[in-house]
């Protein structure tokens, strides 16, 4: 039964995915694009799979590709968890987003130490722009029978040490926006930029 919803659900999300129009250049016939993320740490390369996650990844990439990106924070991160980004300015705001997408976690792909995935409210489908990369094991956060899990798209290919450093940097609770995990010292994506096609 699991099986075929799942599949069900792969094929709803590629049907959709086709019916997208491309306002911005974010190479639609590119199995697994390149991100290089420019952040005051140090550069991160990732691969995105777009075969197993193909609406999570044109998400992505629209934003890169619309600069949304650029000069925002990492605002979580959680050593021997997770590094959160992709939502706030330097200001600590937040910067509106487009509508959120379907969920895909059921797509194969694991929260594994250096794989990209997508945040999201409690409920599935709210994903939208932050995503986070996992600095560890995190199998918890794939589905099961029972639950939704958090949509993998993509690892890292370079800068995993990066991200490792990014992880124990100290945090605190930040009272300007009243959430927990927040670097003292602020970690900054300067710039993200598609890599052209190889």
């Amino acid at each position: 039964m699991r099986s075929w919803i799942i599949k069900a659900l792969v094929s709803i999300s590629l049907l959709l995915a086709s019916q997208l129009t491309y306002a911005v250049d974010i190479q639609p016939n590119t199995l697994y694009p390149q991100v290089e993320l420019d952040t005051s740490m140090g550069t991160i390369v990732v691969e995105l799979d777009r075969t197993r996650s193909p609406i999570t990844v044109d998400n992505f990439l629209t934003y890169v590709v619309k600069g949304h990106y650029d000069n925002t924070l990492f605002h979580r991160v959680i050593a021997d968890f997770v590094v959160q980004g992709g939502g706030l300015d330097l200001n600590k705001q937040e910067r509106p987003t487009d509508k959120s997408i379907v969920n895909e976690s059921g797509n194969g792909l694991s929260n594994l130490t250096g794989t990209i995935a997508m945040a999201r409210e409690a409920e599935p489908h709210t994903a939208t722009s932050q995503f986070y990369f996992n600095v560890v094991d995190n199998e918890k956060l794939d589905p099961s029978s029972r639950r939704w899990g958090y949509t993998v798209f993509g690892e890292v290919t370079s800068g995993m040490e990066v991200l490792q450093a990014m992880s124990l940097v100290p945090t605190e609770f930040n009272t300007q926006i009243e959430w927990p995990d927040f670097p003292v010292q602020d970690i900054v994506l300067k710039k993200a930029t598609l890599l052209p096609r190889n």
